[in-house]
Parts: C-alpha cells; structure tokens; sequence
C-alpha cells in the first residue's frame, strides 16, 4: 500500500500540522507577507486557511514549499560545526612539513 518514503521531508505531516507549524515560526503577519493569500491576511484562521488550501493546489505548493525551506534552515542550524581552531589548524601543519622552495614569501 503505501511505501516508506525516507527522502520525503513531508512524509507523515498534516496540511494542518505544516500551517500551525508555520503560524507559530512567522505568525500571520509574516506569513501573508511570504505568501500573498487572502486568507493569511484578512481575517486568518487555521480553519478558512486550511479550506482553501485544500481546494487551491497552488497555494498548496507554495505553502508546502515554504515549509520544507523552513525545516532544512532549522536543519542547517541544528547541525554542528568544526571548530574555527581545528580548521585553521589544518593548513598550517600541511604547511609545516612541506619542503618545496617557495617561490613568494608565506603570509603571516
């Protein structure tokens, strides 16, 4: 029946859970302005939001695609980083045990 979809960032997720996600991230000020829809700018609602998305494919997408761009940025700042020391390391002790002539002085 339905196939385990581990690539899909979507896979599981309710249109509603993907709107009140996005609510409380932007709010609907921001999210109106991210997305021009009426219903996320005059009088907004989860419930009239969630009809109209459902019958709109369009607006969907967009709503879809804002969500998906919203996770991977938490993503990216959820994952850890190398140190600056460690990698400012790197070089100089690749640097340490070359022997060629230098043709230009090293900068300090």
């Amino acid at each position: 029946m339905t196939s385990p979809q581990p690539d899909n960032p979507m896979h599981g997720i309710t249109l509603e859970a993907m709107l009140n996600e996005l609510v409380a991230h932007y709010g609907w000020e921001d999210l109106g302005q991210r997305i021009k829809i009426r219903c996320f700018t005059f009088q907004p609602s989860v419930k009239t939001s969630l009809i109209f998305l459902r019958r709109t494919p369009w607006a969907r997408a967009k709503v879809e695609s804002l969500f998906a761009n919203m996770k991977a940025r938490q993503a990216r700042a959820a994952a850890p980083r190398a140190p600056k020391a460690a990698q400012a390391a790197t070089p100089a002790a690749a640097d340490s045990t070359d022997t060629r002539p230098r043709l230009f002085s090293r900068k300090s």
